[in-house]
């Protein structure tokens, strides 16, 4: 007897519009899919709702992936396409500026030596919030970059950019998120 993939299994009964389908499917990779939501987008509430918007996507498209790639990897490709079309929208082209205004936006927290895993889980946090505070252009290309794995060429024809900038934008978020990490670590430790 031949024993269904459970993914598969929930991919067919989200297409035939079976809604506890749908639910399991989306609590399955809601998680996931919010971190990379917030990767791009510093609101937790603006993140949710570019989530919502791309699982819609998601369920509108999903009768088109095939099984041949990771359906966590298509996902996570609608998700961060959907949240770089928010920003978009949020801003007519941030992309080209690298504005740093919003990079002064650092939470101060004194936080206190714990355990080696409270305190790594407080380095992630950390650094989160730095990625965070970059600027639309650099943050979005980090991302793409460095999570996301595309090359400055893909970034570039996405964003409506060059690859000139697109390496700029990611030369300067890796200084800027070096500087404030480097300031972040030092008041930790």
């Amino acid at each position: 007897m031949e024993k269904i993939d459970p993914i598969k299994h929930i991919v067919a009964g989200c297409l035939r519009n079976e809604r506890r389908a749908q639910e399991e499917f989306f609590k399955m990779y809601y998680g996931k899919m919010l971190s990379v939501c917030m990767r791009y987008i510093k609101d937790r509430d603006s993140a949710q709702e570019v989530l919502q918007d791309a699982f819609i996507k998601v369920f509108e498209k999903l009768e088109l992936f095939d099984f041949r790639g990771s359906i966590e990897g298509w996902l996570r490709r609608i998700v961060s396409n959907t949240a770089i079309d928010a920003i978009r929208k949020a801003k007519r082209n941030p992309f080209l500026s690298g504005d740093d205004n919003d990079f002064k936006q650092v939470a101060e927290n004194e936080m206190e030596k714990q355990e080696d895993l409270a305190f790594m889980q407080i380095k992630a946090e950390v650094a989160m919030e730095a990625i965070q505070s970059l600027s639309p252009a650099y943050r979005t290309v980090f991302n793409m970059y460095v999570f996301e794995e595309y090359t400055h060429k893909e970034i570039a024809e996405i964003l409506g950019i060059n690859e000139g900038t697109s390496k700029s934008n990611l030369s300067k978020a890796k200084l800027n998120l070096q500087k404030k990490l480097n300031l972040k670590f030092e008041k930790i430790q």
